[in-house]
Protein backbone atom coordinates (compact mmCIF):
# COMPACT_ATOMS: atom_id res chain seq x y z
CA UNK A 1 0.00 0.00 0.00
CA UNK A 2 1.61 3.21 -0.91
CA UNK A 3 1.10 6.17 1.28
CA UNK A 4 -0.09 9.44 -0.13
CA UNK A 5 1.55 12.65 1.15
CA UNK A 6 0.76 16.41 0.63
CA UNK A 7 3.87 18.21 -1.25
CA UNK A 8 6.53 19.82 0.63
CA UNK A 9 6.04 23.74 1.69
CA UNK A 10 9.74 24.70 2.08
CA UNK A 11 10.90 20.76 2.92
CA UNK A 12 8.46 20.17 4.92
CA UNK A 13 4.98 18.48 4.60
CA UNK A 14 1.54 21.06 4.18
CA UNK A 15 0.20 20.81 7.98
CA UNK A 16 -3.90 20.65 8.04
CA UNK A 17 -4.16 24.68 8.34
CA UNK A 18 -2.09 25.15 5.22
CA UNK A 19 -3.79 22.57 3.02
CA UNK A 20 -7.41 24.07 4.11
CA UNK A 21 -5.77 27.53 3.18
CA UNK A 22 -4.38 26.36 -0.40
CA UNK A 23 -7.70 24.38 -1.21
CA UNK A 24 -9.80 27.59 -0.53
CA UNK A 25 -7.48 29.37 -2.93
CA UNK A 26 -8.18 26.71 -5.70
CA UNK A 27 -12.07 26.64 -5.05
CA UNK A 28 -13.76 29.49 -6.78
CA UNK A 29 -16.81 29.37 -4.28
CA UNK A 30 -14.54 29.02 -1.31
CA UNK A 31 -12.52 31.88 -1.86
CA UNK A 32 -15.66 34.08 -2.74
CA UNK A 33 -16.82 32.81 0.74
CA UNK A 34 -13.04 34.60 1.89
CA UNK A 35 -13.13 37.77 0.14
CA UNK A 36 -17.44 38.18 1.16
CA UNK A 37 -16.36 37.30 5.09
CA UNK A 38 -13.45 39.98 4.57
CA UNK A 39 -16.64 42.34 4.38
CA UNK A 40 -17.80 41.58 7.53
CA UNK A 41 -21.57 41.26 5.87
CA UNK A 42 -23.52 40.93 9.50
CA UNK A 43 -22.06 44.75 10.05
CA UNK A 44 -23.14 46.00 6.54
CA UNK A 45 -26.09 44.41 7.28
CA UNK A 46 -26.67 46.79 10.35
CA UNK A 47 -25.78 49.75 8.80
CA UNK A 48 -28.32 49.24 6.08
CA UNK A 49 -30.66 48.90 8.91
CA UNK A 50 -30.34 52.23 10.00
CA UNK A 51 -29.53 54.13 6.24
CA UNK A 52 -33.06 53.14 4.66
CA UNK A 53 -34.62 54.04 7.67
CA UNK A 54 -33.03 57.74 7.22
CA UNK A 55 -33.62 58.21 3.73
CA UNK A 56 -37.59 57.61 3.94
CA UNK A 57 -38.10 59.71 6.40
CA UNK A 58 -35.76 62.13 5.26
CA UNK A 59 -37.79 62.20 1.98
CA UNK A 60 -41.15 61.74 3.91
CA UNK A 61 -42.22 58.68 2.36
CA UNK A 62 -39.85 56.72 -0.43
CA UNK A 63 -36.94 58.30 -1.80
CA UNK A 64 -35.88 58.28 -5.44
CA UNK A 65 -35.54 54.52 -6.38
CA UNK A 66 -32.35 55.43 -7.70
CA UNK A 67 -30.49 57.11 -5.31
CA UNK A 68 -31.92 54.67 -3.15
CA UNK A 69 -30.17 51.86 -4.94
CA UNK A 70 -27.03 53.51 -5.27
CA UNK A 71 -27.38 54.44 -1.22
CA UNK A 72 -27.80 51.06 -0.51
CA UNK A 73 -25.05 49.71 -2.85
CA UNK A 74 -22.79 52.24 -2.59
CA UNK A 75 -22.96 52.53 1.20
CA UNK A 76 -22.60 48.11 1.13
CA UNK A 77 -19.28 48.32 -0.79
CA UNK A 78 -18.00 51.31 1.36
CA UNK A 79 -18.81 49.22 4.53
CA UNK A 80 -17.08 46.29 3.12
CA UNK A 81 -13.88 47.71 1.58
CA UNK A 82 -13.48 49.78 5.16
CA UNK A 83 -14.23 45.82 7.27
CA UNK A 84 -11.77 44.23 4.86
CA UNK A 85 -9.23 47.40 5.14
CA UNK A 86 -10.13 46.89 8.44
CA UNK A 87 -8.81 43.17 8.44
CA UNK A 88 -6.07 43.98 6.71
CA UNK A 89 -4.40 46.47 9.51
CA UNK A 90 -5.35 44.12 12.49
CA UNK A 91 -3.92 40.86 10.66
CA UNK A 92 -1.66 40.88 13.43
CA UNK A 93 -3.81 40.70 16.23
CA UNK A 94 -6.80 38.56 14.57
CA UNK A 95 -3.93 35.86 14.55
CA UNK A 96 -3.66 35.73 18.72
CA UNK A 97 -7.50 36.42 19.48
CA UNK A 98 -9.72 33.46 19.75
CA UNK A 99 -12.90 35.09 18.12
CA UNK A 100 -10.53 36.37 14.94
CA UNK A 101 -8.38 33.86 14.36
CA UNK A 102 -10.35 31.88 11.54
CA UNK A 103 -11.12 35.04 9.79
CA UNK A 104 -9.43 34.63 6.00
CA UNK A 105 -6.30 36.28 6.72
CA UNK A 106 -5.11 34.83 9.98
CA UNK A 107 -6.19 31.11 8.24
CA UNK A 108 -3.95 32.30 5.09
CA UNK A 109 -7.27 31.72 2.48
CA UNK A 110 -6.26 35.09 0.85
CA UNK A 111 -3.34 37.16 1.01
CA UNK A 112 -2.23 40.69 2.64
CA UNK A 113 -1.91 42.29 -0.86
CA UNK A 114 -5.00 41.30 -2.48
CA UNK A 115 -7.32 41.82 0.57
CA UNK A 116 -5.47 45.42 0.44
CA UNK A 117 -6.02 45.63 -3.25
CA UNK A 118 -9.54 44.19 -2.85
CA UNK A 119 -10.37 46.74 -0.14
CA UNK A 120 -9.12 49.82 -1.86
CA UNK A 121 -10.88 49.04 -5.29
CA UNK A 122 -14.40 48.67 -2.93
CA UNK A 123 -13.70 52.04 -1.64
CA UNK A 124 -13.39 53.35 -4.85
CA UNK A 125 -15.86 52.00 -6.35
CA UNK A 126 -18.17 53.27 -3.67
CA UNK A 127 -17.16 56.85 -3.52
CA UNK A 128 -17.47 56.83 -7.54
CA UNK A 129 -20.92 55.61 -7.16
CA UNK A 130 -21.98 58.40 -4.96
CA UNK A 131 -20.14 60.89 -6.89
CA UNK A 132 -21.85 60.38 -10.18
CA UNK A 133 -25.33 59.74 -8.34
CA UNK A 134 -25.96 61.64 -5.74
CA UNK A 135 -24.05 64.92 -4.30
CA UNK A 136 -21.06 66.21 -2.96
CA UNK A 137 -21.89 65.87 0.83
CA UNK A 138 -23.42 62.13 0.47
CA UNK A 139 -19.55 61.42 -1.44
CA UNK A 140 -17.26 63.30 0.88
CA UNK A 141 -19.50 61.73 4.04
CA UNK A 142 -18.77 58.40 2.59
CA UNK A 143 -15.26 59.10 1.76
CA UNK A 144 -14.39 60.33 5.28
CA UNK A 145 -16.10 57.52 6.68
CA UNK A 146 -13.75 54.44 5.09
CA UNK A 147 -10.87 57.05 6.16
CA UNK A 148 -11.83 57.39 9.58
CA UNK A 149 -12.43 53.88 10.37
CA UNK A 150 -9.30 52.74 9.05
CA UNK A 151 -6.87 55.85 9.28
CA UNK A 152 -8.03 57.18 12.31
CA UNK A 153 -9.83 54.63 14.42
CA UNK A 154 -8.40 51.48 13.27
CA UNK A 155 -4.59 52.38 13.10
CA UNK A 156 -4.43 55.24 15.54
CA UNK A 157 -7.49 55.02 18.19
CA UNK A 158 -7.81 51.14 18.42
CA UNK A 159 -4.68 50.19 19.96
CA UNK A 160 -3.57 53.71 22.06
CA UNK A 161 -6.49 54.36 23.98
CA UNK A 162 -9.68 52.83 26.06
CA UNK A 163 -11.65 55.58 24.31
CA UNK A 164 -11.11 53.97 20.87
CA UNK A 165 -15.26 52.59 20.70
CA UNK A 166 -16.24 56.20 21.70
CA UNK A 167 -14.69 57.78 19.07
CA UNK A 168 -14.65 54.77 16.59
CA UNK A 169 -18.47 55.82 17.00
CA UNK A 170 -18.60 58.24 14.47
CA UNK A 171 -17.96 56.21 11.58
CA UNK A 172 -20.16 54.19 12.89
CA UNK A 173 -23.05 56.37 12.61
CA UNK A 174 -21.85 57.73 9.34
CA UNK A 175 -24.55 56.16 7.46
CA UNK A 176 -27.37 57.46 8.68
CA UNK A 177 -26.39 61.31 7.53
CA UNK A 178 -24.90 59.64 4.35
CA UNK A 179 -28.43 58.48 3.36
CA UNK A 180 -30.03 61.93 4.90
CA UNK A 181 -27.51 63.96 2.47
CA UNK A 182 -28.19 61.92 -0.20
CA UNK A 183 -31.85 62.55 -0.66
CA UNK A 184 -31.85 66.26 0.80
CA UNK A 185 -28.28 67.22 0.24
CA UNK A 186 -27.97 68.03 3.71
CA UNK A 187 -28.87 66.85 7.20
CA UNK A 188 -31.47 68.60 9.32
CA UNK A 189 -32.28 68.44 13.18
CA UNK A 190 -33.67 65.09 13.10
CA UNK A 191 -31.05 63.14 10.69
CA UNK A 192 -28.25 64.49 13.61
CA UNK A 193 -30.53 63.30 16.31
CA UNK A 194 -30.95 59.57 14.29
CA UNK A 195 -27.26 60.15 14.58
CA UNK A 196 -27.04 60.88 18.50
CA UNK A 197 -29.39 57.22 19.28
CA UNK A 198 -26.74 55.27 17.08
CA UNK A 199 -23.47 57.02 18.24
CA UNK A 200 -24.28 56.46 22.11
CA UNK A 201 -26.17 52.96 21.21
CA UNK A 202 -22.60 51.55 20.18
CA UNK A 203 -20.90 52.03 23.21
CA UNK A 204 -22.98 49.41 25.43
CA UNK A 205 -23.32 47.35 22.59
CA UNK A 206 -19.37 46.70 22.00
CA UNK A 207 -18.62 47.00 25.73
CA UNK A 208 -20.72 44.24 26.45
CA UNK A 209 -18.78 42.06 23.37
CA UNK A 210 -15.73 43.44 25.07
CA UNK A 211 -16.76 41.97 28.40
CA UNK A 212 -17.27 38.79 26.65
CA UNK A 213 -13.83 38.81 24.97
CA UNK A 214 -11.67 40.57 26.99
CA UNK A 215 -8.79 38.15 27.42
CA UNK A 216 -8.90 38.01 23.91
CA UNK A 217 -8.45 41.89 23.66
CA UNK A 218 -5.79 41.64 26.54
CA UNK A 219 -3.91 38.81 24.83
CA UNK A 220 -3.92 40.75 21.28
CA UNK A 221 -2.95 44.34 23.61
CA UNK A 222 -5.88 46.32 22.62
CA UNK A 223 -6.87 48.70 25.79
CA UNK A 224 -10.47 48.10 25.41
CA UNK A 225 -12.30 49.90 28.44
CA UNK A 226 -13.27 46.35 30.36
CA UNK A 227 -9.26 45.34 29.61
CA UNK A 228 -7.75 48.18 30.90
CA UNK A 229 -10.54 49.76 34.02
CA UNK A 230 -12.48 48.21 36.60
CA UNK A 231 -15.64 46.41 36.22
CA UNK A 232 -17.82 48.93 38.31
CA UNK A 233 -16.57 51.70 35.81
CA UNK A 234 -17.44 49.55 32.67
CA UNK A 235 -20.62 48.65 34.34
CA UNK A 236 -21.24 52.75 34.78
CA UNK A 237 -20.35 53.46 31.16
CA UNK A 238 -22.98 50.89 30.06
CA UNK A 239 -25.80 52.27 31.72
CA UNK A 240 -24.68 56.17 31.48
CA UNK A 241 -24.55 55.62 27.05
CA UNK A 242 -27.45 53.24 27.48
CA UNK A 243 -29.62 56.26 28.65
CA UNK A 244 -27.97 58.60 26.46
CA UNK A 245 -29.24 56.42 23.52
CA UNK A 246 -32.46 56.27 25.09
CA UNK A 247 -33.26 59.96 25.48
CA UNK A 248 -31.26 60.57 22.02
CA UNK A 249 -34.47 58.37 20.94
CA UNK A 250 -37.01 60.22 22.58
CA UNK A 251 -35.55 63.68 21.67
CA UNK A 252 -36.02 62.58 18.14
CA UNK A 253 -39.80 62.34 18.25
CA UNK A 254 -40.82 65.72 18.15
CA UNK A 255 -37.70 66.54 15.40
CA UNK A 256 -40.96 65.26 12.70
CA UNK A 257 -41.93 61.55 13.88
CA UNK A 258 -45.24 60.32 14.98
CA UNK A 259 -47.17 58.36 17.83
CA UNK A 260 -45.92 54.88 16.00
CA UNK A 261 -42.02 55.65 16.72
CA UNK A 262 -42.71 57.67 19.77
CA UNK A 263 -45.10 53.92 21.46
CA UNK A 264 -41.68 52.09 19.97
CA UNK A 265 -38.82 54.53 21.22
CA UNK A 266 -40.22 54.11 24.62
CA UNK A 267 -40.70 50.16 24.72
CA UNK A 268 -37.92 49.76 23.36
CA UNK A 269 -35.72 51.86 25.45
CA UNK A 270 -37.50 50.43 28.58
CA UNK A 271 -36.17 47.31 27.46
CA UNK A 272 -33.09 48.24 26.15
CA UNK A 273 -32.34 50.02 29.35
CA UNK A 274 -34.00 47.29 31.78
CA UNK A 275 -31.55 44.72 30.12
CA UNK A 276 -28.31 47.09 30.84
CA UNK A 277 -29.60 47.34 34.51
CA UNK A 278 -29.85 43.67 34.29
CA UNK A 279 -26.07 43.03 33.47
CA UNK A 280 -24.84 45.25 36.26
CA UNK A 281 -26.99 43.68 38.93
CA UNK A 282 -25.93 40.53 38.04
CA UNK A 283 -21.76 41.88 37.95
CA UNK A 284 -22.52 43.11 41.60
CA UNK A 285 -24.19 40.09 43.01
CA UNK A 286 -20.83 37.96 41.58
CA UNK A 287 -22.78 36.43 39.10
CA UNK A 288 -22.56 35.51 35.57
CA UNK A 289 -22.96 38.78 33.49
CA UNK A 290 -23.88 36.91 30.65
CA UNK A 291 -23.07 40.31 28.52
CA UNK A 292 -24.15 38.87 25.20
CA UNK A 293 -27.62 39.26 26.15
CA UNK A 294 -27.17 42.76 25.82
CA UNK A 295 -25.10 42.56 22.72
CA UNK A 296 -27.77 40.43 20.94
CA UNK A 297 -30.93 42.98 22.44
CA UNK A 298 -28.84 46.04 21.88
CA UNK A 299 -29.10 44.58 17.84
CA UNK A 300 -33.23 43.74 18.05
CA UNK A 301 -33.40 47.36 19.76
CA UNK A 302 -31.67 49.23 17.05
CA UNK A 303 -33.22 47.22 14.32
CA UNK A 304 -37.16 47.62 16.09
CA UNK A 305 -36.42 51.57 15.97
CA UNK A 306 -35.17 52.16 13.10
CA UNK A 307 -37.94 49.87 11.57
CA UNK A 308 -40.42 52.37 13.50
CA UNK A 309 -38.99 55.56 11.56
CA UNK A 310 -39.79 54.04 8.55
CA UNK A 311 -42.80 52.82 9.10
CA UNK A 312 -44.15 56.07 11.22
CA UNK A 313 -42.49 58.48 7.72
CA UNK A 314 -44.63 55.96 5.63
CA UNK A 315 -48.11 55.91 7.63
Amino acid sequence: MSMITERPVGGRELGSRERTAEATRRDPIALFRAYLALTKPQIVELLLVTTIPAMIVAAKGWPDLRTLAVVLVGGAMAGGAASALNCYIDRDIDQVMRRTKRRPLPANSVTPRSVLIFGLTLAVISVALMAVFTNWLATALTAAAIFYYDVVYTLWLKRRTPANTFWGGICGSAPVIIGWAAVTGGVGALGWALFAVVFFWQMPHFYALAIKYKDDYARAGVPMLPVVRSEARVNFEIVLYTVLTVAASLAAWPLGLGPIYGATAIATGVAFLAEAFLLVKRSRAGEPAKPMRLFHWSITYLTILFIAVAVDALV
